[in-house]
């Protein structure tokens, strides 16, 4: 609605257009305020700032996934956030497939809960490793057995557990599995035009790929929102580790183990010698006693170094450093 004019204001504009201080054509000429359309049925309850943070928060999510979920699955994790939105509780429920693995999760100390979907497609892969195969989906989905639900609800915890690290900035959370649901219709946990945000993670288990849903209502996160924004994230981050926020980060990157090794040199021997090599054999290498040696840090060229020992242990003596591009 514009604004109201008060009677003073309007003798004062009718005065100034019979003086001719105001043209008509002027009054005409200005521009009105566009009007934007607002949808009762999908209010606009999360911004875009608010989507931003969610993606911050789970991206950071995602990391931990693929550093900690291969301790089990045994085999290499790749974990990305693909997208964000808002919808209504009835659109995402529409669109879930049958069967599909819902965990509904109780966000405390939040009121409410949360929804993580995985695709059957995911689950049954997992699954697969978990029992010891390759990690295959199944070529036909069908409902799973009392076992499987049984081994895919103790996933999901581990999963769920992972999730309180990324949402402290916000707040400290304690997300416990209330239950697993395979089919939509049983997963009522709002009311069907309530908004959800929906973060959408790409989950590949080997050569596996699938998705994961995390549909967050809005009645869950309405006592957060405020929080929900990357000034308020960013400056949380700092405020928990002090002013000297830079140091911090430095002592933490000093502390990473990093692999390190130094060549002596290399050797061709054939399959035979090898396997009959014993203590005290000599193997020739491609390089003399005063060479400089290389020294990597993971897979890089980093140094030049001398051999040497120091008391009774193997050592080098580093000579040059390799920059980047040399």
């Amino acid at each position: 609605m514009g604004e109201i004019l008060s009677q003073d204001e309007i003798d004062n504009l009718l005065k100034a257009l019979s003086d001719g201080e105001l043209d008509v054509d002027e009054v005409k000429g200005m521009e009105e305020k566009q009007v934007k359309n607002y949808d009762f049925k999908r209010p606009a309850k999360f911004s875009k700032e608010h989507l931003r943070t969610l993606e911050f928060i789970y991206e950071h999510y995602g990391r931990l996934l693929s550093t900690n979920l291969p301790v089990y699955l045994r085999k290499s994790i790749q974990v990305a956030v693909v997208s964000s939105e808002t919808v209504t509780f009835s659109e995402f429920t529409n669109a879930l497939a049958n069967p599909v693995v819902l965990g509904i999760v109780e966000f405390q100390p939040l009121s409410g809960n949360l929804i993580v979907e995985l695709t059957a497609t995911l689950a049954f892969a997992i699954l697969d490793r978990m029992l010891g195969g390759p990690g295959l989906p199944l070529e036909k989905n069908r409902d799973f057995s009392e076992i499987e639900m049984i081994i895919t609800e103790k996933v999901m915890v581990i999963m769920l557990q992972l999730m309180r690290d990324p949402w402290k900035n916000v707040v400290e959370i304690s997300p416990v599995l209330e239950r697993i649901e395979t089919n939509p219709q049983f997963a009522q946990v709002i009311s069907p035009s309530d908004m959800v945000a929906i973060i959408t993670l790409s989950i590949k288990v080997g050569d596996v790929e699938g998705f994961m849903n995390i549909c967050l209502p809005y009645f869950t996160l309405e006592n957060v929102m405020d929080r929900l924004n990357t000034k308020f994230w960013y400056s949380t981050m700092r405020d928990d580790k002090g002013e000297n926020y830079e140091e911090y980060l430095e002592a933490m990157l000093k502390r990473v183990n990093v692999p390190l090794k130094a060549v002596l040199g290399n050797s061709v021997i054939s399959v035979d010698d090898f396997i009959h090599l014993q203590v005290g054999d000599i193997i020739r290498l491609d390089s003399k006693v005063d060479n400089e040696m290389k020294v990597y840090v993971g897979n890089i060229k980093k140094f030049m170094a001398l051999p040497g020992a120091k008391d009774d242990t193997y050592a080098v003596q580093v000579t040059s450093v390799i920059r980047e591009g040399e």
